[in-house]
């Protein structure tokens, strides 16, 4: 937008008014129209009138604000349409992701390996840390993906661990 990066101040404005009126594909509306319940003006109306500024600049006061008042009582079911639009849109990206995971095939009674994650403060080995940790076997599968795990000496794990830190153990 600008041949200069000093000018970068200058063009934030519009950079910002596009973003807040840009459709968005999870809502199926724009920001502005989500906060103020109308569709914006764009500047470029206001020099070289549109059909829609030419209509309301004729339609009488009282009229006009009787039209405003219908459309902001019809603003929370707009909102809610959005959020059906946001519930829909959710689904599709889950079906596209769970088209792609591999099923890990863990059940209770595995040995499994756990993912080492976590950052040690000061670790001699350096970035020979191992990256798996165990092995530990799964006691039972909770909902959503949860593991609870047991050491192989029979003590269980404080917390549920997530199904895709772990991988199978073959002794």
């Amino acid at each position: 937008m600008s041949d200069n990066y000093r000018e970068w101040p200058e063009k934030i404005p519009f950079a910002l008014w596009g973003h807040r009126t840009l459709i968005r594909t999870v809502t199926g509306a724009t920001l502005y129209y989500l906060v103020y319940g109308m569709k914006a003006v764009q500047p470029v109306e206001l020099e070289v009138p549109s059909l829609r500024i030419l209509l309301e600049s004729q339609v009488p006061e009282a009229d006009w604000v009787q039209a405003r008042y219908d459309s902001l009582v019809m603003l929370d079911e707009w909102r809610l349409n959005t959020l059906y639009h946001v519930q829909l849109y959710q689904k599709r990206m889950e079906r596209a992701f769970n088209k792609k995971v591999k099923p890990r095939g863990i059940s209770e009674g595995y040995l499994v390996l756990k993912s080492v994650r976590a950052l040690l403060p000061i670790d001699p080995r350096g970035k020979f840390i191992p990256n798996w940790a165990g092995p530990y076997l799964v006691k039972n599968i909770l909902s959503g993906g949860a593991v609870r795990l047991t050491y192989l000496d029979g003590n269980d794990f404080t917390n549920p661990t997530n199904l895709d830190q772990l991988k199978k153990y073959y002794p």
